[in-house]
Order: C-alpha cells, then structure tokens, then sequence
C-alpha cells in the first residue's frame, strides 16, 4: 500500500466538486478521498475501510461504499470491476489502462500511449454514447507466476496415472 499523506489539491477538489452539487464536504468524505489519494493498489472498499477506521473508529462499511460511489460520481475516482472480483477504486482519473492478474486480483496501472489514440467505435445503430474507455488485460502477475513454476515442476515429476488396470487388479 503506498500512501501519501493529505494532499492539499485533492482535497481543494473534493470541496469545490461538493460545492457544485449542492454536497456537504464532511470528515467521512475528507478521510475517505485521504485513504484513497496515493494508493496505487487499486483497493477494495474495505481496503479503505480499514484505513479509514484507523482515524474515524465508528466509520461503518455503508458510509465508505457510500462515499467512494459519490467520489466516482463527482469525478474523483473511478470504480474498477472485473466480474467475479470485489470491486476496486482508483484514484487516478486520467485515461489509463490496467494489468489484472486472474491468480491474485491484483491490478495494476499499465501506461500504453498507443491504446489512449484508438479511435471510438461507430456506436450510431445502438443509439450508444461512448464517452470513455479503459482496457484491461488479464494475465498472471510475475509474483503468481513465480509462485506457480515450482508447481507446475513437481507436477511433471510426478509419475502420471496408468491407464488401464490398477497395480491390484494387474493379478
């Protein structure tokens, strides 16, 4: 987890993106954009959750999916889902892609100034309105890669199963 402290300019933004839309800048909202500024992990709500509680200890779960799903909203965040997965929140708002590795569920930013030109679709028969994109590509971490080869080496070494008859039957 890598975390800066209270960065001035996003909490600048916080308040005058609540100003806007007529929101209240509370100390919920304030710690939340706190926790999640300089996370380059991708976290869950209860990632934040956690982080969080260590400064409001009554922070409920509610409050933190709450105020991450109106961090999206006011363009402060963006909520990252890959099915089958917790979703994740990334404070990063600028067009950017990501790595997600199918082992662990680790995502991971991936700069590819290439995939920012592509052009959009032609939407018009759908009646569809791309207004942005972000691709992932799902893969294997080099952590999970590293973990799995010592695997996959004792598993070649293995003698594999016979077919036919077991050694008792073999009489």
């Amino acid at each position: 987890m890598s975390r800066k402290e209270s960065d001035p300019t996003q909490t600048a933004a916080l308040e005058a993106a609540c100003r806007r839309v007529g929101l209240p800048l509370t100390t919920q909202r304030r710690v939340i954009l706190e926790a999640l500024v300089g996370r380059q992990d991708h976290p869950t709500a209860d990632d934040i959750l956690e982080q969080a509680r260590a400064r409001l200890p009554e922070m409920s779960r509610t409050t933190v999916y709450r105020v991450l799903e109106t961090l999206v909203e006011l363009g402060l965040a963006v909520k990252i889902s890959s099915p089958g997965s917790a979703a994740r929140f990334d404070p990063r708002v600028d067009r950017h892609h990501h790595l997600v590795c199918v082992q662990c569920e680790r995502v991971m930013d991936f700069e590819a100034p290439g995939l920012n030109a592509l052009p959009l679709p032609d939407t018009h028969a759908t009646a569809f309105d791309v207004q942005d994109y972000s691709i992932h590509f799902r893969g294997m971490c080099a952590d999970c890669r590293k973990r799995k080869r010592p695997e996959e080496g004792r598993a070649a070494a293995r003698p594999k199963p016979r077919k036919g008859k077991s050694k008792g039957e073999q009489r």
